[in-house]
């Protein structure tokens, strides 16, 4: 049966019901949300007051950061309503995702209303994080059995990646594929296929881990600060680490899912570990449940200095002041780039964090081996679920493999800790890890057949670093590879992947490279980020020395690199995600073909640090609004709303947000929801550039700028944010030498000059702003703390 989803009923819209219905509308997809009416509002007619619980609902949601929504006007899809009045309309719609209270008796009495209007065949799927699937489906119509499971979504919607599909033995298996395939492509989630068992995967695992932490801490007499300081960014955990996540979450919601374990799964070996502490029976009780109540591990007051964060004492259940922890190896560890290598030097450390590493990982990685088969017949669905639901960088058994499985499982049976009979089974066989690479190809080890087997989605999920075996060329920070079907790929590792000289190296060589021998190339990384920018520490020491005439050189090779992106005989595609900011925007700008991430946060800062783009990121704004001008229109509108997104340092908040600020081109440009499918539909679109017979592009001398006409409104615009104080003198300043580029300098009228007109005048710009006192306390400012002044 062929499927299409253009309607879809949310029924509930309370924190995650909203938020569902807000990312399906950001999709493209009709939505019709749902809820009850309210307490004395069942007599009124009108549907202001009948409507008023799921309009404030949706309100507030909408308001809400992060925002749940790519752009605003897809609000403008959800119609809202109430059960007793506008139930009768999901007979138009073609999934029904039910979203109540976590309630058995209340989802049952919603679905027997629902089979009065639910046409035959449409989908009807639950968000329940918790209620066995098959018990919410007892006593329905076969129709209904055949066309219900469970799909969990995880909060926010927008951002957590995953996507768990729980059938009953009566779920057809079209309907279980087919949500597993709409999720992938077009919620762009991390579709994981799970069993009907207590938490499925995500919070299962999620909350054994935090438990087990708990239990940890007590054991080695760590405070909250240093757990929090052990188990975030520095092992590829979420800045929120352990005991802000549960503040985030709920402290109340962690401890119900660790007592639903306990209580649902009397056969669990590891099932002290969701005992809970006696501190923790005491922070429920005072109801200090983190954000929701305002205090919970952590509690935000206000101070002479300002906003501060205490921390909760777990022996005396008093709050003071945070204490930043010292580790030795975790001062040691923050300079390695690569994250396997960070796990491998904490893992092996001496001192108490390394304890704490061994304990920890021995006590998870045991429970991970007797969950399969329980939870899942196969191990990468536990990875997928943990690094998508929560947002770990590598799985369990990514770990596992990173600290070497035989040598950790000899450790673990002297520590006392025991593993499943498979894992032994699986070494006796002579299988030494949990995933290989061959091929190119990413193999998982089969525990039912005992083999290696290829992951799901290879083709769709391609991953630049399967590709090691076929590596073209490389320096200390970059990496070319041979992926395939007559395509590079070429990647990046730096801290923030930022760009600097090896990197701009890197890119030419590339760029070189595949003109010879390729078709054309991908330009993606494996990181966090696309790229936070240019190296602005190499720019600083250049400045502070006063060595201009290399300054001006590196400006000018970052200038030459990107224009190279734009003109050379191959098709160069980029796939960005996550951050791109300052140069990483620019080189996106000079490519033929961006395939974005849904989140990729891409504008151009450089004001914010006191300078302009200078990467060829002013020129190319300068172009595209020259291009836009029509004699119908005023003709400052494109170029001054470019020039506003500049000085304002403006970010787009998604890939589609790009399109209005003239970023990413319509029609042209692609966004891609599942960020694990961004680099092959990248690839994809190399090949398509190559087959349409493509030729290198001729750099133009034909651009339109404005001269004084446009400078002029400009200057005006500039002098009045600085009146009125919202702009400071160096604001003023920095915005002055922008619009002097962007007008193509003082030009007497409206004239056509060359790109590399508009390359030296920006140029110029930026080298004369390196020499600018209050510039450099900016980049300094953001080289010690992350963040620039406003001077």
């Amino acid at each position: 049966m062929k499927r299409s989803i253009r309607k879809v009923a949310v029924l509930g819209s309370g924190v995650m019901g909203s938020r569902i219905a807000c990312h399906f509308a950001g999709i493209g997809v009709q939505v019709l949300l749902l809820d009850m009416v309210p307490k004395g509002a069942e007599e009124s007619t009108r549907p202001a007051e009948r409507n008023k619980l799921v309009n404030d609902a949706l309100q507030a949601a909408i308001k809400s950061n992060p925002s749940p929504v790519f752009t605003k006007d897809v609000v403008k899809r959800i119609t809202t309503g109430n059960f007793d009045d506008n139930l009768k309309d999901i007979a138009g719609c073609d999934w029904i995702i039910e979203v109540v209270v976590e309630r058995l008796d209340i989802k049952q009495l919603i679905y027997e209303k629902v089979e009065k209007f639910r046409k035959p065949g449409t989908l009807i799927t639950s968000n329940t994080s918790g209620i066995p699937i098959h018990m919410m489906a007892e006593g329905r119509s076969d129709d209904f059995k055949k066309h219900f499971c469970g799909s969990h979504f995880f909060n926010p919607p927008r951002y957590l990646r995953l996507l768990e599909i729980i059938p009953t033995p009566h779920t057809d298996p079209e309907v279980v594929d087919f949500l597993m395939q709409y999720g992938d492509l077009y919620l762009g989630k991390t579709t994981v296929l799970c069993k009907d068992t207590p938490a499925f995967i995500a919070n299962r695992i999620g909350v054994f881990s935090i438990m087990s932490i708990f239990h940890i801490m007590e054991k080695l007499g760590l405070s909250i600060d240093e757990v929090d300081a052990l188990t975030g960014p520095i092992i590829g955990r979420p800045k929120s680490a352990t005991f802000r996540t549960a503040d985030v979450v709920g402290i109340d919601t962690l401890v119900k899912v660790a007592k639903g374990v306990a209580d649902n799964c009397p056969d669990d070996e590891a099932k002290d570990i969701f005992t809970i502490p006696s501190w923790l029976d005491k922070v429920v009780a005072n109801n200090w449940l983190g954000d929701k109540t305002g205090q919970g591990f952590f509690k935000k007051i206000k101070s002479a200095e300002g906003k501060e964060i205490l921390t909760l004492n777990l022996q005396t259940m008093e709050y003071g002041p945070r204490v930043k922890p010292k580790f030795g190896s975790i001062d040691a560890a923050k300079p390695v780039e690569d994250l396997k290598q960070r796990i491998k030097m904490l893992s092996a450390s001496a001192d108490k964090a390394g304890e704490f590493y061994r304990l920890f990982h021995y006590s998870l990685f045991s429970y991970i081996s007797y969950r399969i088969p329980e939870i899942s017949d196969e191990i990468y669905r536990v990875d997928d679920a943990m690094k998508a639901g929560f947002g770990w960088e590598i799985g369990a058994f990514e770990t596992w493999d990173t600290v070497g499985v035989a040598k950790t499982v000899g450790a673990m049976k002297a520590a006392g800790y025991k593993v499943a009979a498979w894992i032994d089974e699986m070494l006796a066989g002579g299988a030494t890890s949990f995933y290989k690479v061959e091929n190119g190809k990413r193999l998982y080890y089969d525990v039912p057949t005992k083999t290696y087997k290829e992951l799901p989605g290879g083709e769709a999920f391609l991953i630049l670093n399967n590709y090691a075996d076929k590596l073209v060329w490389k320096n200390s920070a970059c990496k070319l590879y041979d992926i395939g079907d007559g395509v590079a790929g070429f990647e990046w590792s730096s801290k923030m992947n930022s760009i600097g000289g090896e990197v701009l190296e890197g890119l030419n060589k590339a760029i070189t490279t595949a003109e010879e021998k390729f078709k054309g190339l991908v330009i993606a990384n494996e990181g966090p980020n696309f790229s936070a920018g240019a190296n602005v520490g190499m720019i600083f020491m250049l400045a502070i020395e006063q060595e201009y005439d290399e300054l001006d050189m590196a400006i000018r090779m970052f200038q030459n690199s990107m224009m190279r992106v734009r003109y050379s005989s191959i098709p160069v595609v980029t796939a960005p995600h996550g951050l791109c900011l300052g140069g990483g925007c620019e080189m996106n700008l000079h490519a033929d073909k961006i395939c974005a991430a849904a989140e990729t946060y891409i504008g151009l800062v450089e004001l914010g640090v006191g300078l302009i783009p200078g990467g060829g990121g002013t020129k190319e704004f300068a172009l595209r609004a020259g291009d836009e001008l029509h004699e119908d229109e005023p003709e400052t509108v494109t170029l001054k709303d470019r020039f506003f997104s500049i000085a304002t340092a403006k970010v787009a908040t998604s890939a589609q947000e790009s399109f209005d600020m003239g970023i990413m081109r319509k029609g042209h440009d692609e966004v891609v929801m599942n960020i694990g499918r961004r680099i092959a539909e990248a690839k994809k679109s190399v090949i398509e550039l190559y087959d349409q017979g493509y030729s290198m592009p001729v750099q133009r001398k034909d651009v339109k700028v404005m001269g004084r006409l446009g400078l002029g409104a400009m200057l005006a615009g500039i002098n009045g944010m600085w009146r009125a104080n919202y702009a400071t003198d160096h604001d003023a300043l920095v915005a002055r030498k922008l619009a002097y580029v962007m007008c193509g300098g003082d030009l007497s009228s409206q004239s056509l000059v060359s790109e590399q007109y508009l390359l030296d005048l920006e140029r110029e710009a930026f080298l004369s702003l390196c020499g600018e006192k209050k510039t450099l306390e900016r980049i300094q400012s953001v080289l010690k703390s992350g963040r620039p002044i406003r001077n």
